[in-house]
Formats: C-alpha cells, sequence, structure tokens
C-alpha cells in the first residue's frame, strides 16, 4: 500500500491550480441517469471517487467517454468527459458497487425518477458517523414512493404514472438528502418543495445542471427549493465548480508553513467563513483576479475557537485541517463538530506529532506547541488524512503517512502541487 513521505520545515511559495469539486462532480454524473440524452462535464477531477461512480454508472447502462485536452487550455484543467443513459439496462446498484463510496447510493433519486424502480445497496464510505439515509427515504416517500429494506437492500418504488410532486422539510440540513430529493423531483408530476435545504454551492452547481437539462427550480441558494417536474429532460453542457475544500486545504498549508501562494480558480466566496477565520489566526488572505493569495504574516499563528456548521458556516471538511493548523497556534482553541458524531479520529495521529489535543464529547481543546516532530501516522478517512499531511508539512524531520488511498479519494495530484510550491513530500509504492 502507497504511503507518503514529507520532510517538514520549508515555506510554501508558488501557484496551486485548484481542482473540480469532487462533491460536486459526484451528483452531476449521477444526474446522467435523469435523461437519454448526453450530459456533458467539463473540469472533472481526476480521482479514485470519479472512477468508482463510473463504473457504478457504468452497470445501470451509462455510456461514459472522457475527451482529450483542448488546444490552447491550461494545464491543471480537469477532464471532459460525456455520460450518455441511452437506455437504463439495470436498476440495482449493488453492495460490491456502493459499499465502496457512500455517494453513489444517490443513483435511487434518478432511477427512480426515470424508471420508477430502483434497488439500491445501503451505502458505505468513510467511518466518520453513521449518516443514516432515513431522510433520503423519508424524502422520497413524500414524493409518492414505496419503500422496502430487503436483505441490505433499500427496494424503492413509484407509484403508477411516476413520482409525484410533494412538500419535504428535512429535519437536519443534509446535502446528499437534498441533491437526491431534488433529482428525483424534476420528473415528478406537480410541484415538489424542499424545505431546510442544503446551500452548499455544490447544490447551486447540480440545480444549475438540471435547470440547463430542461428542470424548472427556483430558491437556488436559499433554503426553499420549489421544483416543478417536467416530463422530460435533455443534455447539455455544465463545468463542475473548483474545490472549495481543495482550496481551504492548501490555505491551511500555507498558513501552517508560511510563505506566498497563489490558489487559481479559488472562489472565495464558497468558503469565506473559512478564510475569515484563517484572518483570525493571522493569514493574510486576499481576494485576487483568478483566485485566492494566502500569505503567513510575521507574527506567527493565535488560536481561534471555531463550530462547525452547513454552509455557509465552517464546513466540516475543513475540521481535521484546521486543527492540524491550530496545534502550532499561540493560545488554546476550540472546535465543535456539530456535523458528524465520529470526526476526530485523527486527534490520535496528530498528538504522534507532539501536539497537544483532547476530545470532550463534540468538542476538542487545541493547545498550540511551538514545534512538531515528524512521526509515522495512519490516515483514518479522507478529509483526516490531509491533515496529517499538512502538521507533516510543518513538523521537524521526517514524517510518513500510511494508507493514503484515502487521499486519491478526494485530491488530485496532492505531491506534484505541494512539491511545486517547495515542499519535500514523495509517494513511496507499497
Amino acid at each position: 500500500m502507497d504511503r507518503i513521505r514529507l520532510v517538514g520545515g520549508n515555506e510554501l511559495n508558488g501557484e496551486i491550480a485548484i481542482s473540480g469539486a469532487k462533491n460536486a462532480a459526484l451528483p452531476l454524473m449521477i444526474a446522467s441517469l435523469l435523461t437519454d440524452e448526453p450530459l456533458v462535464l467539463t473540469n472533472v477531477p481526476r480521482l479514485a471517487d470519479v472512477k468508482q461512480l463510473e463504473r457504478i454508472l457504468e452497470n445501470h447502462g451509462v455510456d461514459i467517454a472522457v475527451h482529450g485536452r483542448r488546444r490552447g487550455e491550461a494545464e491543471g484543467v480537469g477532464q471532459r468527459m460525456t455520460f450518455h443513459a441511452a437506455d437504463v439496462v439495470d436498476t440495482t446498484a449493488p453492495y460490491e458497487l456502493v459499499s465502496k463510496m457512500r455517494a453513489s447510493f444517490w443513483v435511487i433519486g434518478p432511477l427512480l425518477a426515470r424508471e420508477h424502480h430502483a434497488r439500491v445497496s445501503l451505502p458505505g464510505g468513510c467511518a466518520i458517523g453513521t449518516r443514516p439515509v432515513d431522510f433520503f427515504l423519508y424524502g422520497l416517500k413524500e414524493l409518492g414512493a414505496e419503500i422496502d429494506i430487503d436483505g441490505g437492500y433499500v427496494v424503492a418504488t413509484a407509484p403508477k404514472g411516476g413520482l409525484v410532486g410533494g412538500h419535504v422539510t428535512l429535519p437536519k440540513v443534509s446535502v446528499g438528502a437534498t441533491h437526491t430529493i431534488m433529482m428525483a423531483a424534476t420528473l415528478a408530476r406537480g410541484i415538489t418543495t424542499i424545505e431546510n435545504a442544503a446551500m452548499e454551492p455544490e447544490i447551486d452547481n447540480v440545480a444549475e445542471a438540471l435547470i440547463a437539462m430542461g428542470a424548472r427550480i427556483s430558491g437556488v441558494g436559499t433554503r426553499t427549493l420549489t421544483i416543478e417536474g417536467v416530463e422530460k429532460l435533455g443534455g447539455a453542457t455544465v463545468e463542475v465548480i473548483p474545490d472549495r475544500i481543495e482550496t481551504g486545504t492548501f490555505a491551511m498549508a500555507a498558513a501552517m508553513t508560511g510563505g506566498d501562494v497563489f490558489l487559481r480558480n479559488a472562489r472565495p466566496e464558497h468558503l469565506q467563513a473559512a478564510l475569515n477565520v484563517l484572518s483570525e489566526a493571522g493569514a493574510s488572505v486576499a481576494a485576487e483576479d483568478g483566485g485566492i493569495r494566502i500569505k503567513r504574516n510575521g507574527n506567527g499563528l493565535m488560536a481561534v475557537d471555531v463550530e462547525i456548521d452547513p454552509f455557509p458556516g465552517f464546513p466540516t471538511d475543513l475540521q481535521a485541517q484546521f486543527m492540524a493548523l491550530m496545534t502550532m497556534a499561540n493560545g488554546v482553541s476550540h472546535i465543535r463538530e456539530t456535523i458528524f458524531e465520529n470526526r476526530y479520529m485523527h486527534v490520535a495521529e496528530l498528538n504522534r506529532f507532539g501536539a497537544d489535543i483532547s476530545v470532550d464529547g463534540q468538542v476538542a481543546t487545541v493547545t498550540g506547541t511551538p514545534t512538531l516532530k515528524g512521526a509515522q501516522v495512519m490516515a483514518t478517512d479522507l478529509r483526516a488524512s490531509v491533515s496529517l499531511v499538512i502538521a507533516g508539512l510543518a513538523a521537524r524531520g521526517e514524517t510518513i503517512v500510511n494508507r493514503i488511498y484515502h487521499l486519491d479519494r478526494g485530491f488530485e495530484r496532492l505531491e506534484a502541487k505541494l512539491s511545486g510550491c517547495g515542499a519535500e513530500i514523495e509517494r513511496l509504492a507499497g
């Protein structure tokens, strides 16, 4: 199994091109199941999760083509891909595929809307919490679906004539449930309202793609989405937005190590809460034409308290990276995780660097230390794994990060992007 080796202590200086957002690309790929016409996606990141979802969609009968670079196209631009579900040949998403990636469960919405039947395995993914699918199923029931659980599979059937519009009030903000119900509602008869909908930029990206395909959706960017069902959706060409989590990750790496890094393609409005916190911690954050510039001032890092919240709050997917940053801040910081109940598995690994972190329920307390020391550490999930890389970039001596397959799920060319800015980092073949 591959590992990453780092030798810490180098400032990061240079430019990093931000890739397309994994959390937008996956639901956009799934949306191809809603139409028998081609859906073209641009700026698709080259990630293990994208490849896994390709296998799942191909199992349903989606033809997938990857196109080459175009003349004049800049380095670092994502893939251009066409997804064509002319015929859905199988409405079952089997355990051996769905168990490897939670987002693949979202196929249940388009399959049910278009084919009126779906049999989808209960999902897998990172072990960061239970993340039940109750909200998904509640929403689909409100659209008229009958739901049964049979042998670890969700079996969903639409009424005769297809799904019908309904009023869905999500008990808790859920990105996955919002994606799934919104996609299903586009082909339902009548009007669907989703209250307490997620507002993440990835939701907006998918909603705007569905509108380009012919869907009728209003309230995009608010907590209330209204979808007027249509009989048929068509094809479209859609660009995947830049990855705000990758943006925040590299911003924190720059703040941790010092230096001056320009994050090309980054959109500050997609992670303003995190950028505000970075500024409070002592980093210089400036929106410039075409991206964001991060510098560390000469006064060191200051401890900042953070509470994790759905967008537009501080994102849970940046919690581990921020914790790594706070390990070398001056003072004591507190982080309250409110989204997932088991997202502190990286604490023990960060403490192996000499960090001082304790956890009491939802709250992690981080007492800053002047130096970290390189260590052998092990990744526990996607975002936790990159927090160990951030710590290793600043730690004295050598760090080895094991089980980095998690990183390949969500970060494109991580080593190349960091080494291009002066980091001493390499992948060691397992």
